[in-house]
């Protein structure tokens, strides 16, 4: 080829950041474009990293600052309300042996190892930026920027999240429709004693764990059903995270002492969307949550994500022709996967929803991640 082939990828969360690394290392020339001006350095509280997530990490040549940023466990702890252990169960290893079942981090730690990253490699990257798909051909994708710059790719990567504008630009009419479940979430110290995943069913609310970040810090949550978020004052948002965590003890009253700042707790509902037939239109193709979202039941978003830039980065790196069967041989190597992970998170929810007692949810888990061993 006479020149680089160029892709814009609009939106520079996991999915957006990891497929403009492998691109950048393909010879690509890539530009990436984030809506927020601060690239998402704030955005959430802790993050659930497992073996199949870490995996591209690695891939992508951050898996030494993650392992050193984040805390690495290999079991999950059920409990009573009260803190009473239940049971305690090994982790699967998704990623490998050589890597850990788990690894809890700070979600703004993430983005900024990633970041990073995407400075280093070369790619061009604006952010506070916008961008609208004018018209397409076989060829290529005319592009305007929010700031009024007019560009052409050979390829458009729709890495912009769930209430993806572009998706909808495209003529893709799948939105992300409530479960009728809601989270909250805070970031605290973490308490000496707690060194992996706790997860108390019962008691006000459907699910309250926490899981470890890094040596000082975790995240705590709390499920219940979702409820009309503007009747909920952002002021009160502390409070209402203690109401519900109060309930529960263990290691919870030292984490609910730190529930103080309203700004430090998140309040999220859960939501489900799977877009079938494909993940393309022409040469704009979807990755990560503009593709397909979840519950974080089975903590698989950011996996799956991550695994869509690892795939598509190989199929495009590795074919000289970008056509509607390389666009739609990526959609079924994915979809085989992923769906059967969003039907698996949703369902772990229903069955909570529905009070169902005897659910098979080890079962469902078990059978789910031993799926994700695989390599995507």
């Amino acid at each position: 080829m006479s020149k680089a082939r160029t892709v814009l990828v609009i939106g520079g969360g996991a999915a957006g950041n990891a497929v403009t690394i492998l691109l950048r290392r393909a010879g690509l020339a890539v530009d990436l474009v984030e809506a927020r001006a601060d690239w998402n350095a704030t955005a959430g509280s802790g993050i659930t990293l497992q073996g199949n997530a870490l995996r591209v990490l690695r891939e992508l040549g951050v898996w030494d600052r993650v392992e050193a940023s984040g805390f690495g466990f290999g079991s999950v702890g059920i409990t009573t309300p009260d803190g009473t252990v239940l049971h305690v169960q090994d982790d699967l290893r998704t990623g490998g042996d050589d890597l850990p079942a788990t690894v809890g981090m700070q979600r703004p730690q993430l983005q900024l190892i990633l970041v990073d990253a995407v400075r280093a490699s070369g790619a061009s990257v604006q952010l506070g930026t916008g961008a609208e798909i004018v018209d397409q051909d076989a060829d290529g994708v005319s592009v305007r920027l929010s700031d009024g710059t007019a560009s052409r790719y050979d390829l458009v990567i729709a890495a912009d999240g769930l209430g993806s504008a572009t998706r909808a630009a495209i003529g893709i009419s799948d939105k992300p429709e409530p479960t009728g479940m809601a989270i909250w979430r805070v970031a605290a110290p973490r308490p000496a004693g707690v060194t992996r995943t706790d997860l108390a069913y019962g008691g006000p609310a459907y699910i309250a764990g926490y899981c470890p970040t890094s040596e000082s810090t975790l995240y705590a949550y709390a499920v219940e059903a979702n409820r009309d978020r503007a009747s909920i004052p952002a002021a009160s948002y502390a409070d209402e995270m203690r109401r519900l965590a109060r309930h529960y003890g263990g290691f919870w009253p030292e984490i609910t002492a730190h529930i103080t700042d309203p700004a430090m707790v998140n309040y999220t509902w859960f939501d489900r969307m799977l877009v079938e037939g494909s993940w393309h239109r022409g040469r704009v193709v979807l990755v990560g949550d503009a593709a397909h979202c979840c519950p974080p039941t089975l903590a698989q978003g950011a996996a799956l994500s991550l695994e869509d830039a690892w795939v598509l980065a190989q199929l495009l790196a590795g074919s000289d022709t970008w056509d509607d069967g390389l666009f739609q041989a990526y959609y079924e190597r994915r979809i085989q996967r992923v769906r059967p992970v969003v039907e698996a998170s949703v369902q772990i929810g229903q069955w909570q929803l529905d009070g169902v007692r005897d659910a098979d949810v080890p079962g469902l888990m078990s059978r789910t991640m031993t799926l994700l061993r695989e390599l995507p």
